[in-house]
């Protein structure tokens, strides 16, 4: 092992245990407590968590019995006590903030909830094959085990260097999601930040490939529509029934057919439908789960609007009802060419590093985006980063896994920046 390498081995051992313990939105509990312990053993001015975090209204948040099962699995597996009963009931999450003398407030966002999906179990996985496989039955398929450790490295790093200002690391429970990013904005903690700096590893970038400043966010909203009618027999009575499963179906259809928009990208999909309790029976009930982007916030209202009047019709068609709520909603969002002129810069510097994109766009969402537009909208900057890494299986897929040197490289180039910035303090338009 090497010099670099054993420097940052305990966070690959970090990496590793959160890997081993994924939990889904607002269910990060072992997560939470030990990025807690992490924060604890390097020292902090200032830690807050729990409902400190995510202090505004939360949505696509489980049921009390979801939550008591995971809350349970956090603590079997040896999750601190005291952390535990600070987040009960889901509110997941902390921040930690250095103060280290005069200069400005840069913000770090990562995020740090899983998938509910099985994680592979081939032998050429490589957690299958190190032993740190989920053993939670979610998986961590978008690298957000690897975001959390980052910021812990990120934490550690800023400490140990000559930075003057104040640091605040955001570990964001809930952006699978698209729901914690509200909730942490109304808390109030980014109020006084100036700078804002935000990660991601992979994203189809090789390991040793940096973007400094990633846009083209879409901006989204899900949502979930509950159709309600009448049940019947299916042979005998058929036309006592008011079919909530073909006033579903007409909705679903008729959304694809909501028209695109001449000023720009738009999407529509519905991802899930349940309802219904027998072949012979007239569905009284059927949930549709789906959500509408757009290429502006704007144009995801358009797209929004036009999918609720869609559903109202269908539900009336069939003579049903229809209850929609929204289930998380972001905004668009664009990084800022300043902060990201200093990221190139730092990751020019940065041991294996080989490649430097200066923009790149997402074309998927991200709740992120609710920090970056709180930050821009009160004078200060912002830039989603992203940290290349080699992936055997692509995002969101039972065999996707991060390269580990990508911690080393993503702590190492945040690290720089965020005292990169705090020196230069770059303004918007220089």
């Amino acid at each position: 092992m090497s010099e670099t390498t054993d420097a940052y081995a305990h966070l690959i051992d970090l990496r590793r245990d959160l890997h081993r313990h994924p939990e889904p939105a607002w269910r990060e509990f072992y997560t939470t407590a030990r990025i807690v312990d992490e924060i604890e053993r390097i020292g902090v001015d200032e830690l807050f968590v729990g409902s400190e975090v995510t202090a505004g209204a939360r949505s696509s948040v489980p049921d009390d019995e979801e939550l008591a099962r995971w809350f349970e699995l956090a603590a079997d597996a040896g999750a601190d006590a005291d952390t535990l009963a600070r987040i009960e009931g889901g509110y997941t999450g902390a921040v930690a903030v250095l103060n280290e003398g005069d200069g400005p407030t840069v913000g770090l966002r990562v995020d740090i909830d899983a998938l509910p999906m099985e994680e592979s179990e081939d032998a050429e996985h490589a957690p299958a094959a190190g032993g740190f496989r989920s053993e939670t039955g979610a998986m961590h398929a978008c690298g957000h085990d690897a975001h959390a450790t980052i910021g812990i490295g990120v934490l550690e790093a800023v400490k140990a260097s000559d930075f003057s200002g104040t640091l605040k690391v955001f570990f964001q429970p809930s952006e699978e999601v698209i729901a914690g990013g509200e909730p942490l904005v109304e808390s109030g903690h980014l109020d006084d930040v100036d700078y804002l700096l935000a990660v991601h590893v992979g994203l189809d970038h090789p390991t040793g490939e940096v973007v400094a400043a990633v846009g083209g966010f879409l901006a989204v909203s899900h949502f979930r529509a509950g159709f309600a009618g009448e049940p019947a027999h299916a042979g005998a009575n058929p036309s006592e029934g008011r079919n909530a499963m073909q006033a579903a179906a007409t909705a679903i259809q008729n959304l694809y057919a909501i028209p695109r928009h001449e000023e720009g990208a738009t999407r529509v999909n519905a991802g899930v439908i349940r309802g219904g309790s027998a072949s012979n029976i007239i569905a009284e009930e059927v949930v549709v789960e789906g959500e509408v982007r757009g290429e502006t916030t704007a144009l995801m209202e358009y797209m929004r609007e036009r999918s609720e009047t869609v559903l109202d019709a269908a539900a009336e068609m069939h003579l049903c009802s229809v209850d929609v709520e929204s289930e998380g909603y972001a905004p668009s969002a664009e990084s800022d060419e300043e902060v990201g002129a200093i990221v190139t810069e730092v990751a020019e510097g940065v041991e294996g590093v080989d490649s430097i994109v200066d923009h790149a766009g997402l074309g998927g969402s991200e709740d992120a985006t609710f920090l970056m537009q709180h930050v821009q909208d009160r004078g200060g900057l912002a830039s989603y980063v992203g940290i290349g890494t080699d992936h055997p299986g692509g995002h969101h897929t039972a065999t996707f896994d991060v390269d580990e040197e990508s911690i080393r490289i993503g702590v190492e180039v945040l690290s720089g920046a965020i005292r990169e910035i705090a020196e230069q303090r770059p303004v918007a338009g220089s």
